[in-house]
Order: C-alpha cells, then sequence, then structure tokens
C-alpha cells in the first residue's frame, strides 16, 4: 500500500505492507516499487496519486505486474465535501462489486 503518514497504521493493523510517502514524493516512490519487481500488486492512495495507471503509463510499458489498484482516500470519505460518510461508502461498495449491501 502507498499511503501517506496519516493513513499508514491502520492499513498495518489489516495486515498490509505500507510505504509512507508524500505527495511530492508519491510519484518517485511508485515508480521504485514498479521497477523493483517484487509486488503483484500495489494499491495506491487516490490523494497522492489520483490515476496511478496514467501517471506510470511510461514506467510500466511492456509490463504485466505489478497491478496497480487506486484506493480512495479516506479524506474523501470524510471531507466537508462529502455531505453522506454512510452514502459515499455504499457507492464504493456498489462501485466495487456491483450491488448493494444493506445491513
Amino acid at each position: 500500500m502507498l499511503t501517506d503518514h496519516e493513513t499508514a497504521t491502520g492499513y498495518r493493523l489489516a495486515g498490509s505492507e505500507v510505504v509512507e510517502t508524500t505527495p511530492a514524493a508519491a510519484q518517485h516512490a511508485l515508480e521504485r516499487l514498479i521497477t523493483e519487481g517484487n509486488y503483484g500488486l500495489v494499491a495506491v492512495d487516490t490523494s497522492l496519486i489520483p490515476d496511478p495507471a496514467t501517471a506510470t503509463a511510461r514506467v510500466m510499458r511492456g509490463r504485466d505486474l505489478p497491478i496497480l489498484l487506486p484506493i480512495p482516500s479516506l479524506r474523501d470519505a470524510f471531507s466537508s465535501d462529502t455531505v453522506d460518510a454512510k452514502a459515499y461508502m455504499g457507492k464504493l461498495v456498489r462501485d466495487t462489486i456491483g450491488f448493494d449491501i444493506k445491513l
């Protein structure tokens, strides 16, 4: 997981390997993760790099791995622009699996 310092602890507690970075250094950090060839999947916090596939198209040319998975930022979910956090999270689930889950 490529993420910022604030979010890194949560991903570590979930068992993910985490690379912390800043928005200014995120592009370089992601390119390093790609070229090292140690990962099959790299999840990228979209507050750092909104579209990781486009941002790394040159580096990924000719490579099948790693798969780049953009993960919506927690700031997006709970920012003042997001009026209803529950609706936001519901939309993420719908977009990911294709249907609603109601508890």
